[in-house]
């Protein structure tokens, strides 16, 4: 059986960002003088695209600030918000890319909480208003690069997970940090189906998990995210192929061992723990050397673009990895 991973943007392979109001302000600024000019109507033209594409799904808004985080505002142009949020990985709502937008209006985002346990010295629970305000939102651009083959641009709103690792504290046998996604049966309807083991479960190093780009996520494009996105507070490591960015979390762990991971459980030989991008490492079913660009036309038959290391993000994460047999540890 041909399985799937999950976007992250989506609960599986998934992706997502969100570009900041001062970026635009000052693209506006260098259209105003250079308008007349042939470089003015290109940037304009562009920059008209770039605009439509933060176009939001009409849900509250979710304002957030330039980010400073090295990497963490890709210039390239953002994927139509219409497309990253009806071509999703989200298998608790089916397997085809389209059924998450049609399904998850079913999912309750309040009241939500998000129990955070283990080896920490400050366990918790956290109503998600709480976990909204632990600390200052941030908008980021984040490229997305699902393990399928396929890849996007998203403004995302959120900050460094290391914020809240912070704050609970954790102790010195805490290596690992797990991600619990809801697995309520009534509420998503594919949960139960044995395409994978309920709940959906993720995991990062802990120093993974601590680099500023990991992004604990509320929203998109501007606004809180929407449900087939992992509403309403999911994990966004840019640099890993989408399914390892867990949506719709209701627990955080921290552990001393390798936690194990819903994909790499289902088929090991596919879905490694790591799951960086890497373009030299090829899926045992295809190739991961090129990607197809969603909402660059063609569909199936779109031009390719070569594959980043480490998703584009290979200044900022590549030390992590020092050392590391990066086939082995796949």
């Amino acid at each position: 059986m041909l399985i799937h991973s999950r976007n992250d943007g989506f609960n599986h392979p998934v992706p997502s960002e969100i570009t900041p109001r001062g970026a635009y302000e000052g693209r506006r600024d260098m259209l105003k003088l250079l308008a007349g000019g042939a470089a003015g109507t290109a940037l304009a033209s562009w920059a008209a695209r770039d605009a439509m594409a933060q176009t939001g799904g009409g849900l509250a808004k979710l304002p957030g600030a330039k980010s400073a985080v090295a990497g963490a505002q890709s210039m390239e142009k953002a994927t139509e918000y219409k497309d990253a949020t009806t071509y999703n990985n989200f298998y608790e709502f089916g397997t085809d890319k389209a059924d998450p937008a049609k399904n998850a209006g079913t999912l309750k985002t309040r009241p939500w909480t998000v129990e955070v346990e283990g080896l920490i010295k400050k366990p918790g629970k956290y109503g998600i208003e709480d976990l909204i305000k632990l600390s200052a939102q941030e908008d980021r651009i984040y490229r997305l690069r699902c393990v399928e083959g396929w890849s996007m641009v998203i403004p995302w709103v959120g900050y460094s997970l290391a914020e809240l690792i912070k704050k609970v504290e954790p102790q010195g046998n805490a290596k690992f940090v797990e991600f619990v996604t809801l697995a309520d049966p009534k509420t998503m309807p594919f949960v139960g189906s044995r395409v994978l083991d309920w709940p959906y479960v993720e995991g990062l190093r802990m120093d993974e998990a601590m680099h500023p780009l990991t992004l604990l996520t509320f929203g998109m494009y501007g606004e809180v995210l929407p449900n087939q996105s992992g509403a309403p507070v999911r994990i966004v490591v840019p640099w890993k192929y989408g399914f390892k960015s867990g949506k719709s979390i209701v627990k955080i762990r921290f552990v001393e061992k390798e936690p194990s991971t819903a994909w790499n459980k289902a088929a090991a030989n596919e879905y490694g723990f790591y799951s960086n991008v890497n373009p030299n490492v090829d899926h045992p079913r295809w190739s991961q050397a090129t990607e197809r660009r969603i909402g660059d036309g063609g569909g199936l038959f779109a031009k390719r673009r070569k594959t980043e290391m480490f998703n584009g993000y290979e200044a900022q994460v590549g030390q992590l990895y020092a050392g590391m047999d990066l086939k082995k540890n796949y």
